[in-house]
C-alpha cells in the first residue's frame, strides 16, 4: 500500500543522509496490507539494536510479501535463530532489501530451497544463488510472512542497506512508512556524577528524576532544584509512538545543549553490525539488568565507538565547577521531525577540598585500554583490551559448591557490568572424574540458580571457556543425553492425513548440536523451531508414498557429544 509523501521528511533527509538519493520513492511496502509497525529502526534490544523495521501482519502468518523494488535475490537463508527464513534483494540503486521471520518463500524459490536442504542434508542453509536465477519486479510476490527463527511473534522484519557494505540504514528515511505527528515521550530524567569526588545534590549518587510535561515541552516539577559539583553527564528515558499504534518504539535523536551549546548529538541512521553490541554502553546496563528499564546516555564512556554520535564536547560531560547556573536542554525527535525536550537549570557548586569525598573504590582497578588478567585459586580471567567500556574496580569472591558441582562457585565482578568482547576465564575442578573430562564445562548459574553451559573444554588441569558476561560460574560436568518427545507418534501410529508430524527435542545444558532425522533410510527435512524446541516434519507426497508403512530414526546430539536415538515406524 502506498501512503503520503511528508514534505518535512524530505527536508530531514537532505540534512541528514547526503549521500542517499535525492529521489526517495525507490521503495513501496514489502506487504498488500496497511502498514503499521510495531518497532522501529535503532530501536534498543538485549546486546544490539533493532536493524530494521517490525511491520505488523495483523497478528497472523501467510501475508504476501513482495519486493520493495526491481531486483535480483542474491541471499537465501534458513535457519532456527536469527531471521529465521529470509530473504536478501539486491537492487540497481546501490541498496538491498532483507525481508525476514518469512513463514516460507514463494514456490519457485522454495522449490530450489528444498533442493538444496536435501542436497546438503541440512535443515539450516545459507544460500546465494546466481543474479539470473530470481529477477524480481517490484511489487512481485516473493514470500509469505511468518515467526520463524528468533521472532516473538507474526510480523515482517524488513531491512534497507547499502549494497557495497551490508550497512544497514533507517528505512523511515525513504519517505516510506506511516503518517506520524505525535511527539516522542519523556518520562525520566537521569543525572550521572562522573568522577568519585562529583556530587549532584551534596550525593555521590545516580540521580534520578520523574519530568512532567505540556505539548512535548518537559520539566521538573516545583521544589525538585538541581546543583552539581564536578563533572556530571546526562541521560534520558524516552520513546516514541506512531499514529493509530500502541507501541513504544525506539527515538531517532538526541541532542543534549548546555546554555545554548551543543555538546552531544545521536543521530540513527545507520549503524554497522559490528558496532551493534555498543548499545550496552550507549544505555544505562546497570538500571538495565535491575529495572528492565532502558535508559539512553547523553555522554560517551571512553571506549564507546559508535558511530551514530554527531558534534560530542569532551565525551558529552560537562564540568559544573563556577558558581554559576547553567541552562540545560535535551531535545529528542523521530524521524518524522516531531520534537520535545527537556529544560532546566543546574546550580553549579564550587567543588569543597576535603571532607566530601567518595570513598575509595574497593577492587582491582583495570583499565579499559589495555589488557587485563586476574588470578585467584583456582580461577584465571583474560580480559582483552577494549572488552571493558571504561575503568573497571573488578571484584571477586568464592563459595563452596554443593556436591553436584566440580569446584568451588566463582562470583566473577557482577552481572551489571557489561562486556564488548568475550572473555576468557579458566577453572580449576576440585577433582576430576575418571574418563569424564571431555563431558566437562563451565558453567554459569543467574541469580534464581538457572543453569546454562559456557562452550568450554578441559586442559591442563583447567576447564577453559569464553564468557561474554560477568556473574557466577563453576566447573561442572554434562553426562546427560538429550531428551526426545514423540507423544504424536507411538510405534505403529497411523497418520494417514495428517500434514505433518512434531516432536520436541531439549537439552538440559550444553544445549543442541546436532539432530539426524531418517524416514525408510533416507534425511529427512525436518524443520527446527528453536525457540519452541519442536521439529517439524511436512509430508511430502514426493518423497514420501502415501498409504505404506515407514520407518523414522532420529539421532540427536548435544555439545559434549552425549546422543539419544529414537525409531519408530507408522503408516501414512
Amino acid at each position: 500500500m502506498f501512503f503520503s509523501r511528508l514534505i518535512l521528511i524530505s527536508i530531514l533527509f537532505l540534512n541528514t543522509l547526503s549521500d542517499i538519493p535525492v529521489d526517495r520513492t525507490l521503495f513501496i511496502s514489502p506487504l498488500r496490507i496497511p502498514l503499521s509497525l510495531s518497532a522501529n529502526f535503532g530501536e534498543l534490544r538485549v546486546d544490539h539494536f533493532h536493524s530494521g523495521i517490525d511491520i505488523k501482519t495483523q497478528g497472523v502468518t501467510g501475508k504476501e510479501v513482495v519486493a520493495a523494488a526491481d531486483g535480483y535475490v542474491y541471499r537465501i537463508g534458513v535457519s532456527p535463530t536469527g531471521f529465521g527464513n529470509a530473504l536478501y534483494l539486491r537492487h540497481l540503486s546501490g541498496f538491498s532489501t532483507v525481508y525476514g521471520h518469512l513463514q516460507k518463500f514463494s514456490p519457485e524459490i522454495d522449490a530450489y530451497v528444498k533442493s538444496q536442504q536435501y542436497e546438503r542434508k541440512s535443515f539450516t542453509v545459507t544460500l546465494f544463488p546466481p543474479k539470473e536465477k530470481f529477477p524480481v519486479k517490484q511489487g512481485d510476490l516473493i514470500a509469505f510472512s511468518g515467526n520463524s527463527g528468533g521472532s516473538g511473534g507474526p510480523h515482517l522484519h524488513f531491512e534497507v542497506r547499502k549494497a557495497d557494505s551490508e550497512v544497514p540504514l533507517n528505512p523511515l528515511l525513504f519517505n516510506f512508512g506511516p503518517a506520524d505527528n505525535i511527539k516522542p515521550v519523556i518520562e525520566k530524567l537521569f543525572i550521572y556524577p562522573a568522577i568519585s569526588t562529583s556530587t549532584i545534590n551534596n550525593l555521590h549518587n545516580i540521580k534520578k528524576i520523574s519530568v512532567a510535561s505540556s505539548n512535548g515541552n518537559y520539566y521538573i516539577p516545583s521544589g525538585d532544584e538541581i546543583s552539581i559539583s564536578g563533572p556530571a553527564g546526562f541521560g534520558i528515558k524516552a520513546y516514541d509512538q506512531l499514529n493509530d499504534n500502541s507501541n513504544k518504539c525506539g527515538i531517532y535523536s538526541i541532542e543534549l545543549r548546555i546554555d545554548s551549546l551543543l555538546k552531544f548529538s545521536y543521530i540513527m541512521d545507520e549503524f554497522s553490525f559490528n558496532e551493534s553490541r555498543y548499545i550496552n554502553s550507549h544505555i544505562d546496563y546497570e538500571t538495565y539488568m535491575r529495572e528492565n528499564s532502558f535508559i539512553e546516555r547523553a555522554f560517551v564512556l571512553p571506549n564507546d565507538k559508535l558511530s551514530v554520535y554527531k558534534n560530542v564536547i569532551n565525551r558529552g560531560i560537562f564540568n559544573f565547577a563556577d558558581g554559576k547556573i547553567h541552562h540545560i536542554e535535551i531535545a529528542i525527535k523521530d524521524v518524522y521531525n516531531n520534537r520535545s525536550a527537556i529544560s532546566f537549570d543546574v546550580k553549579s557548586t564550587v567543588p569543597l577540598t576535603g571532607g566530601n569525598e567518595k570513598p575509595a573504590r574497593e577492587g582491582v582497578m583495570m583499565p579499559y585500554s589495555r589488557n587485563n588478567l586476574f588470578r585467584a585459586q583456582n580461577i584465571a580471567l583474560s580480559i582483552p583490551s577494549g572488552a571493558l567500556y571504561d575503568t573497571l574496580y573488578f571484584l571477586y569472591k568464592r563459595d563452596n559448591g554443593t556436591p553436584q558441582m566440580l569446584s568451588d562457585v566463582h562470583y566473577v565482578h557482577n552481572k551489571y557490568t557489561p562486556l564488548q568482547r568475550p572473555c576468557s576465564l579458566s577453572i580449576k575442578p576440585t577433582y576430576v572424574p575418571a574418563g569424564k573430562e571431555s563431558k566437562m564445562l563451565i558453567v554459569q548459574m543467574s541469580d534464581d540458580f538457572k543453569k546454562s553451559g559456557i562452550n568450554s573444554s578441559y586442559s591442563d588441569g583447567y576447564v577453559t571457556g569464553d564468557i561474554v558476561s560477568f556473574g557466577m560460574f563453576f566447573a561442572g560436568i554434562d553426562t546427560v543425553a538429550p531428551a526426545i518427545y514423540a507423544n504424536q507418534l507411538q510405534p505403529g501410529a497411523d497418520l494417514t492425513g495428517k500434514s505433518e508430524l512434531r516432536i520436541r527435542i531439549t537439552d538440559d545444558l550444553s544445549g543442541i548440536k546436532s539432530y539426524e532425522p531418517a524416514i525408510d533410510g533416507k534425511w529427512a527435512l525436518f524443520e527446527y523451531d528453536q525457540k519452541n524446541d519442536v521439529l517439524i516434519y511436512r509430508f511430502d507426497p514426493v518423497r514420501l508414498t502415501k498409504g505404506t508403512t515407514h520407518s523414522l530414526t532420529l539421532k540427536v546430539t548435544d555439545n559434549k557429544e552425549n546422543q539419544s536415538n529414537y525409531s519408530c515406524d507408522f503408516k501414512w
